[in-house]
C-alpha cells in the first residue's frame, strides 16, 4: 500500500510507502487526511490507521522548472505505450517484438538524446528505420514529439487510488488528471 504525500499547500508531491508515511506522522511532520480503515499499524504504544493521503505540516519548497532526463519509462508513458510509426500498442506486440527508443535524427547523424528527437517505436519499425531519417525509410510519425509537462512526468507512471486522485484533481484540475490518465487501484470509493 502506498500513500500520497501532499505539501502543506495541498500540492501533490509524491507517492511514499505507507511505513514512511506513518513515520512522518509519528515524528509530527505530517497529518493524515485520508486513511485505509481496513489496515492498522500497531506498536506497543501506538495504533495508527494506514494512511492513504498525508499532508506535510511544514511547506517544502519544490523547484518547478527542471528538465527531466529522457528515460524509457517516461518516454513510453508520454507516447501511451504505442509505436509512433505504425500505431501498434504494446499489447499487440508478440514474440520478439517489443517497444524501443528511436532517435528521429540518429545519433550517428548528429541527433540528440532529447525529448523532441526521441519517440517510442516497436522493434520492427526501429529495425526498418535503422540509421536513417523516417522519410528515408518510408515511415511517418503519428505525433510530433515534445517534452511532456512536469505534472505528466511525475504522475504518468504512478498508480494511485480514487481517493488520491481526488487530491491531484483539486490541485491541478480535471484537464491535467485526464491528460495524465493515471491508472486507478480499485480499492476505494469512485472518483467524484
Amino acid at each position: 500500500m502506498s500513500c500520497l504525500a501532499l505539501n502543506a499547500s495541498f500540492e501533490p508531491l509524491t507517492i511514499v510507502p505507507a511505513r514512511r508515511a506513518v513515520r512522518l506522522i509519528l515524528d509530527g511532520k505530517a497529518e493524515i487526511l485520508e486513511e485505509d480503515s481496513d489496515r492498522l499499524f500497531r506498536s506497543e504504544k501506538y495504533t495508527v490507521p494506514c494512511p492513504a493521503v498525508i499532508r506535510l505540516v511544514r511547506f517544502v519548497h519544490v523547484p518547478y522548472r527542471f528538465r527531466r532526463q529522457v528515460t524509457n519509462t517516461f518516454l513510453f508513458a508520454r507516447d501511451d505505450y504505442t509505436c509512433q510509426y505504425c500505431g501498434r500498442p504494446k499489447s499487440e506486440l508478440r514474440g520478439r517484438q517489443f517497444l524501443t527508443r528511436d532517435h528521429i535524427r540518429p545519433l550517428s547523424r548528429g541527433g540528440l538524446n532529447s525529448w523532441d528527437n526521441v519517440v517510442t517505436s516497436c522493434s520492427t519499425c526501429n529495425n526498418r528505420k535503422g540509421g536513417r531519417l523516417p522519410s528515408e525509410a518510408g515511415l511517418r510519425l503519428m505525433n510530433e514529439p515534445k517534452e511532456p509537462n512536469y505534472v505528466h512526468l511525475v504522475w504518468a507512471v504512478r498508480s494511485v487510488t480514487n481517493t488520491q486522485k481526488k487530491y491531484i484533481r483539486l490541485f491541478y484540475g480535471e484537464e491535467v488528471l485526464d491528460a495524465v490518465a493515471v491508472p486507478a487501484v480499485t480499492r476505494d470509493e469512485p472518483v467524484l
